[in-house]
């Protein structure tokens, strides 16, 4: 399955510059960087969230997740949660883990958490197990009018144990 040519044509109307990255097929973030040997901070996960009774996309760095008391506040919602796969097949026409940032494509808005401005260029999950993009952070921001915002948290890489707090010695 290849980019959907409506994303492309999305692009290509904003004059929107873009690479497509092919690569094998895969369904994380995680394996996306590992496939294109890129930096987890290179890569954004596009999650979609329901905020009361709306539907958000919020975009953060792979080696981030999100942090749902900081969705909260800056969506100003009482209630924040991952929507439910059944709502991205039948609402938003996408398979699970195909969702991609383009909120004026799916009606909706986008929120990109600030550690993304700091790569400059990142790769985005496009509606294709087996191609990505790889696209300026600003202009995916100034594309979907995203709001830039601090929704994210550092996430413990898998397979890492926690370091242990230490004590200091008294002397």
């Amino acid at each position: 399955m290849s980019i959907p040519k409506r994303i492309l044509n999305h692009l290509e109307k904003n004059k929107i510059k873009y690479d497509i990255i092919a690569h094998k097929t895969v369904y994380t973030a995680f394996d996306l960087a590992n496939t294109t040997k890129s930096k987890l901070s290179d890569i954004a996960k596009t999650l979609l969230i329901k905020a009361d009774s709306r539907y958000v996309l919020v975009v953060v760095p792979a080696h981030y997740k999100l942090d749902f008391a900081k969705v909260k506040k800056v969506l100003k919602a009482k209630k924040v949660e991952i929507a439910k796969e059944g709502i991205m097949k039948s609402k938003f026409k996408v398979k699970p883990g195909a969702i991609t940032p383009f909120g004026t494509l799916h009606k909706t808005e986008v929120v990109i958490d600030n550690a993304l401005k700091k790569t400059g260029k990142m790769v985005i999950g496009a509606g294709s197990f087996v191609e990505s993009l790889r696209m300026k952070v600003k202009d995916l921001a100034d594309l979907e009018e995203a709001k830039f915002a601090a929704i994210g948290a550092r996430a413990q890489a898998p397979g890492v144990p926690k370091r242990p707090k230490t004590k200091k010695k008294s002397k």
